[in-house]
């Protein structure tokens, strides 16, 4: 797999010109070599491919990596790569310019004083925003585990629990479970709070006759899931089940309208265009989803800023809200795969309210 994918990187270089490309995002490296180390630089020309790292690593690197030459570095890493392209002749090298600090691209001046450096903008990421089937098999088991975990969390769930318990609750079986660790901080946000998209867990305890929604996903073999539920402890009032039918409405026409081809915006439109139309468009202010992957956001996204277009293989979010301050949230999320002809819902749990 990582040899389609140094194929695939080969073909950028060509495109953008240049003679080699510098690897320093930790996901860009993970995607294109294989080594799984938080420590390196991966460093492609058309002929050759290096990963530089340190002595932790070398033993590692050479198992993982299996289509790059690992050199181990002796505290200069850069002096390193500079007498590398120096030698393979090279005369213009890109850089990862959204990942490369200024004070970095200083010292990339200093060291690669001769070499042209170039800025490339998020080539890997887009390489990365089809999935294969080897990760598309790794999200669907981190998925698989965060529903097992929702499932389990429905019978820890009651008044006097505090949402930071509820979410230790979460972590844990999801590491018990197969997960690495949780793909993200775990949001748990009970009846106020509920309004806060992103409610961290917090000390305060769960209480009747309120809003609970969980955003979480599980880290399995380095790639995410993402699912957010919203239930309800105590009785519900005819307003609470208006505003929670309305988001499962949304989620649920987003699910049978799109398909590939579509932009992004259109996407968004599907949710945004039905919220609005019950008057609560003012309450859903954030976008209807994202890409996820390596990193739980990954560049594509549902948004009205988005023109890129759905293509298969993309692993999205859809995840529209609505969001009553002092009164409590609402959001559903699913997870779902673009295919040749629709999409695949890759999330199975129970969307209709769950009263506890």
């Amino acid at each position: 797999m990582e040899a389609q994918r140094l194929s695939k990187v080969r073909e950028v270089i060509e495109q953008q010109e240049i003679d080699a490309l510098l690897i320093s995002s930790p996901f860009n490296r993970r995607y294109v070599t294989g080594f799984t180390g938080t420590a390196g630089w991966a460093v492609i020309t058309q002929d050759q491919a290096w990963l530089v790292t340190d002595f932790r690593y070398v033993s590692q690197a050479g198992q993982q990596a299996k289509e790059f030459e690992v050199v181990q570095h002796g505290g200069q890493p850069l002096e390193l790569i500079r007498e590398k392209l120096s030698a393979a002749g090279v005369k213009k090298m890109g850089f990862e310019k959204h990942h490369v600090p200024f004070a970095d691209y200083e010292t990339y001046e200093r060291t690669f004083a001769g070499i042209e450096l170039t800025p490339i903008g998020d080539v890997i990421e887009k390489l990365r925003g089809i999935k294969d089937e080897g990760e598309q098999h790794c999200i669907r088991k981190a998925i698989e585990i965060t529903e097992k975990a929702f499932a389990f969390i429905l019978g820890v769930m009651k008044p006097g629990v505090t949402e930071r318990e509820v979410a230790a609750e979460l972590e844990y079986f999801m590491r018990k479970n197969g997960a690495v660790s949780s793909a993200y901080p775990i949001i748990v946000a009970s009846g106020a709070r509920s309004a806060l998209p992103h409610g961290l867990a917090s000390d305060k305890p769960l209480g009747m006759d309120e809003f609970v929604t969980m955003d979480f996903g599980a880290n399995y073999e380095g790639y995410c899931s993402d699912l957010t539920r919203t239930v309800f402890i105590g009785k519900p009032t005819e307003r609470h089940r208006e505003i929670y039918q309305i988001v499962l409405e949304a989620n649920q026409s987003v699910l049978e309208g799109l398909k590939p081809g579509m932009t992004g915006k259109e996407g968004d439109s599907l949710a945004r265009e039905y919220i609005s139309g019950c008057g609560y468009g003012d309450y859903f202010g954030h976008g209807l989803g994202h890409a996820f992957g390596l990193e739980i956001h990954e560049p594509m996204r549902f948004s009205q800023q988005t023109e890129d277009k759905l293509e298969p293989g993309m692993i999205m979010t859809v995840e529209p809200g609505i969001y009553l301050p002092d009164f409590g949230g609402v959001r559903i999320e699913d997870n779902i795969l673009v295919t040749d002809t629709g999409i695949e819902v890759l999330t199975t749990s129970n969307k209709e309210l769950i009263v506890l």
